[in-house]
């Protein structure tokens, strides 16, 4: 079996993360970036499945070059080899090209399970399992918090606000798991080593085969969203400090509270 796992480089959420001044998209260039965090359960889903049966994983992202530390993280986790689609036409492209994108990777790679994580951290829109599915014809289980893998039938648990529900597919199919299907794993000192000797092969877009009408899809000039103004987030004010040396602590609280409409 021929599993891929799209996994998304981002920037560190806990690092201060910026937007280009010349076009407002996110600066991925200028700041610490690493494996979407979301994307790790993506990863492990994909390892689990490989260590019950015979199964080949590859680890697959669109970016530019810092981008091929995603796939890095994914080869030391246990992933068997990497593909990075660089390209700078690709700059810009909102979720539908980089559905586009993926499909056309995806169908050249012949993957029989496509594996994803629930969103990525710095868009978080959650869309391209969905459309990637489309675009390559296939059925979609999604938002899976637990996946079993029985020969050509995968079946997932999808956990709701106030139920569960059981969904199954037959392979070929697209897979996205949640941030509860399981626990990713920590690289070990002999899967660091070990990456260093897996293939990791480049793609461009010419390698995908794009049509001129396709190519005419990427890039933010093509792209259907567009961000319009970004303004930093405004610094924290003092919090309300109330001392209950009276015993009035419990009104001004219930004042307080009932003033901003908290109950």
């Amino acid at each position: 079996m021929k599993i891929v796992v799209c996994a998304k480089f981002v920037p560190d959420a806990t690092a201060d993360r910026r937007f280009r001044s010349e076009d407002s998209t996110v600066d991925r260039a200028g700041v610490d970036g690493l494996l979407s965090e979301l994307d790790e359960y993506a990863v492990e889903t994909a390892l689990t499945v490989k260590e019950a049966g015979d199964a080949e994983v590859t680890v697959l992202t669109v970016g530019p070059e810092q981008a091929a530390d995603a796939v890095k993280k994914g080869l030391q986790m246990g992933a068997d080899a990497g593909v990075h689609v660089l390209d700078d036409a690709i700059h810009g492209s909102d979720a539908v090209a980089t559905s586009l994108i993926l499909s056309k990777a995806l169908a050249k790679l012949e993957a029989d399970l496509v594996v994803f994580g629930m969103g990525s951290t710095d868009g978080g829109m959650g869309v391209v399992p969905a459309m990637v599915s489309e675009r390559l014809g296939l059925p979609a289980v999604t938002l899976g918090s637990e996946v079993t893998v029985d020969g050509q039938t995968v079946r997932i648990r999808r956990d709701g606000d106030t139920a569960s529900e059981t969904i199954e597919g037959t392979l070929p199919l697209v897979l996205s798991v949640s941030d509860q299907a399981n626990e990713p794993r920590y690289p070990s000192f002999k899967g660091i080593m070990a990456a260093k000797k897996k293939p990791v092969e480049t793609w461009s877009l010419a390698d995908l085969e794009l049509t001129p009408d396709q190519l005419g899809q990427v890039g933010g000039a093509n792209a259907w969203t567009e961000v319009v103004e970004v303004t930093a987030r405004p610094p924290r004010s003092a919090g309300t400090i109330v001392t209950d040396e009276d015993g009035s602590g419990a009104g001004q609280l219930v004042e307080f509270l009932s003033t901003n409409k908290f109950l």
